[in-house]
């Protein structure tokens, strides 16, 4: 489906099912997994986190493991998120999305197209896409039939190398104009997230903001939930 105006075509899916009209926030969070981990006790973490507050979605980014390790992880965290009502997101990977039955994935400029991802996981599989700080490519992976478009990194991140930076602009034109939803990426933590959330993302794609917090997963998520909360009345 194409990106339209706002009163045009009907959004695209989002990241995951959403939560009754009456408590959902007009931003929400989209975990992403450490680069690696111990499963056991990192699934400990996980169910933590999202059972503070309102999670969206979580994706599994395992960049450099083998398919089993993916499989095991799948295997593992995957019923925790759905017990919750959360979309479970496989990165770079559309064949062990559909092998595996995760509710999506994530693809990168660099890992194939969104027709063949498509055509592996089906149509009713969330498919989104890395846009950096293109508008360009934004709006082609709206007219290919993406369902989100990943803008960032909008702040230093030591979890991956950024290979553009985003400004605030780019969330702010794209929410006027465009229906399908977009997610802010890169260095996010409670602290800085309130502009993104003014400026228009519909998701917050979190890792190290959640992982390393001082005081734990639950604890940055509720911090999140809170910041959230806050911007969006200043809106």
């Amino acid at each position: 489906m194409s990106p339209a105006p706002a009163g045009g075509e009907p959004a695209s899916r989002a990241p995951a099912a959403k939560a009754p009209a009456d408590r959902q926030p007009a931003t929400r969070l989209y975990l992403i997994t450490p680069p690696a981990f111990e499963l056991a006790p990192f699934a400990e973490a996980l169910a933590a986190a999202l059972d503070a507050g309102d999670v969206a979605a979580m994706q599994l980014r395992l960049k450099d493991a083998d398919d089993d390790t993916v499989r095991r992880a799948v295997d593992k965290l995957m019923p925790l998120t759905r017990a919750r009502g959360v979309a479970f997101i496989l990165n770079d990977r559309p064949d062990l999305a559909a092998s595996l039955g995760t509710d999506g994935v994530h693809i990168g400029q660099e890992d194939g197209d969104y027709a063949t991802a498509r055509s592996l996981v089906g149509a009713d599989a969330t498919i989104g896409v890395t846009c950096h700080d293109s508008r360009h490519l934004a709006m082609e992976a709206g007219e290919s039939g993406a369902d989100y478009v990943a803008f960032g990194a909008f702040f230093p991140t030591a979890t991956k190398a950024a290979k553009a930076t985003a400004e605030l602009e780019i969330l702010e034109w794209w929410s006027e104009i465009f229906t399908i939803p977009c997610v802010a990426i890169g260095g996010i933590t409670a602290e800085n997230c309130a502009p993104l959330v003014r400026s228009g993302a519909d998701f917050l794609a979190v890792a190290g903001g959640i992982w390393n917090h001082a005081a734990g997963p639950a604890a940055a998520v509720r911090a999140f939930n809170a910041a959230i909360a806050s911007a969006a009345e200043d809106c």
